[in-house]
């Protein structure tokens, strides 16, 4: 698979099958990930890789905080700015009526996305899952930087015939996740990352991008 490929085939996969992930595939890919660019080097990820049982206690612990109807965890950065302007607000309510139109779930329903957003705290049923921290010290140009190794991750994983989901709704049961992985405090979890083969029988919609003259602005003669 070449770089084309994986960028154009890499997308949020929200079903997976059981199929274990061997370990030396994700020691492969996590290998040529820290590769990823950074400033001055820093690199500023700190990554957990949760397989087997330690993953089940942490999918069992997060579906009993959902069946409970536990309060989200305060959240340690805004996952979107409080009022998102024009395009973004109409990139996002797009995204949306996408993703719960393909699993026919209206936009009023609002028991129904609950249950579908419920689904990221078992992973989408993946058999592996991947959860990036970041000190708290560390300044916006370095939270891009794990953003830049966390899509080498991805298209690593693509390479390997392996999907992934991004997921930055695991920051709300952060607490639950520290539970199981016991992180330094200094650390502030960005995200967790599904992983696995892709389950064919889950219905999912492939969300489009904008037209390249949106967001590209070419300055030449």
């Amino acid at each position: 698979m070449d770089v084309y490929e994986a960028v154009t085939s890499r997308r949020a996969v929200r079903g997976f099958t059981d199929h274990p992930v061997p370990r030396q595939v994700l020691e492969r890919v996590l290998s040529a990930a820290a590769w990823s660019p950074s400033g001055s080097n820093l690199q500023p990820w700190h990554t957990y890789v949760l397989t087997g049982e330690p993953l089940a206690e942490l999918k069992k612990r997060a579906g009993e905080r959902v069946t409970a109807g536990d309060p989200w965890d305060e959240r340690e950065y805004e996952m979107y700015p409080p009022v998102l302007k024009s395009p973004y607000r109409e990139r996002r309510s797009a995204f949306g009526d996408q993703r719960y139109g393909a699993l026919g779930i209206a936009r009023e329903d609002w028991e129904a996305r609950q249950r579908a957003t419920a689904a990221n705290w078992d992973c989408f049923g993946a058999p592996a899952a991947l959860f990036c921290y970041i000190h708290r010290d560390m300044g916006s140009p370095q939270w891009a930087d794990v953003g830049m190794y966390l899509q080498t991750v991805m298209l690593l994983l693509r390479a390997e015939g392996l999907h992934s989901c991004a997921q930055m709704a695991w920051s709300v049961y952060r607490t639950t996740v520290a539970e199981v992985l016991s992180p330094p405090d200094d650390l502030i979890l960005f995200c967790g990352m599904s992983i696995g083969f892709e389950d064919a029988t889950v219905k999912d919609a492939r969300t489009g991008r904008a037209p390249l003259d949106e967001t590209v602005t070419f300055v030449d003669s």
